[in-house]
């Protein structure tokens, strides 16, 4: 007997079932870098590394793709790391200055100035001077540690995208973007803050007022929302009815899937929309 899942359902199921994974990782790593760095930008890296990672995933090869693919998402997160500036020019600004009131205070005093004066000298507060300093120590060890991750991709199986794939994955990815804009207001709320925003659940659940496994149950109802509403839109065969037929609730999950439809056909004629008006 065959299976009735195609193999890009399969993809979108594992991606899907895996985001948070990227999310954990990008909250890691922001402990541990400059506080000027982009938590934005890490968590574009980490997504794309986990899109490649369930393309090339290879599950014969008997490696779990939770680790294989966090392995990707964390060589993806140091290459986004590596390709900006370890610290901000404001930050090396002041740490010139502060080096060189050390400097002058070490010549002054004949011994190791303490942060307290050098601060002091500098006229700003002491908390200042220790987060520049932890801000170029950071810079410092991860420019260091950038070079051992720098043959990540030569380890691990990988293959560019067809000109096809590239298309159908920005369209599954407009569709998911859709999708989440059409989720109803208090699921997308968790979506946004979650995945997006990296919020704590429990942060989450107290400005919601509900309890944290009530946010983890909305996490998860939001994610078959999201799983059904581009299996519906690409692959129907995949879509099962949950609930009764008719009833209140698939009529409800019937309306979300209208609605996905809708504002995708409304986003793909906008450009035509624009195009004819630029020819006119």
């Amino acid at each position: 007997m065959t299976s009735t899942s195609s193999p890009a359902a399969d993809l979108d199921a594992l991606i899907t079932s895996h985001m948070p994974l990227v999310g954990h990782i990008v909250r890691e790593t922001m402990g541990r870098v400059p506080s000027h760095v982009s938590r934005d930008d890490l968590t574009s890296a980490g997504f794309t590394a986990l899109v490649q990672a369930a393309r090339a995933y290879d599950a014969e090869r008997g490696v779990p793709f939770e680790r294989y693919a966090a392995t990707r998402i964390r060589g993806a997160v140091l290459d986004e790391l590596r390709s900006i500036d370890w610290a901000s020019r404001s930050v090396r600004r002041r740490a010139r200055d502060l080096s060189e009131t050390r400097s002058a205070l070490a010549n002054a005093l004949g011994r190791t100035p303490t942060n307290a004066e050098v601060a002091r000298a500098a006229g700003i507060s002491e908390e200042e001077v220790v987060a520049n300093d932890d801000d170029v120590a950071r810079a410092q060890v991860l420019s260091l540690h950038a070079p051992a991750a720098a043959s990540i991709d030569d380890l691990l199986p990988t293959r560019a995208p067809s000109p096809e794939e590239v298309v159908e994955h920005e369209e599954r990815l407009a569709y998911l973007r859709e999708a989440v804009e059409e989720l109803p207001e208090r699921l997308q709320k968790v979506v946004r803050e979650y995945f997006f925003d990296e919020r704590p659940m429990a942060d989450i659940a107290a400005e919601l007022d509900v309890t944290d496994s009530r946010i983890s149950q909305m996490r998860a109802e939001a994610l078959v929302l999201l799983r059904d509403a581009l299996n519906h839109a690409l692959e129907p065969s995949l879509v099962k009815q949950t609930g009764k037929a008719g009833g209140v609730a698939q009529r409800r999950r019937e309306a979300y899937f209208a609605a996905v439809a809708a504002r995708h056909a409304e986003a793909t004629r906008r450009p035509a929309v624009r195009g004819l008006g630029a020819v006119g």
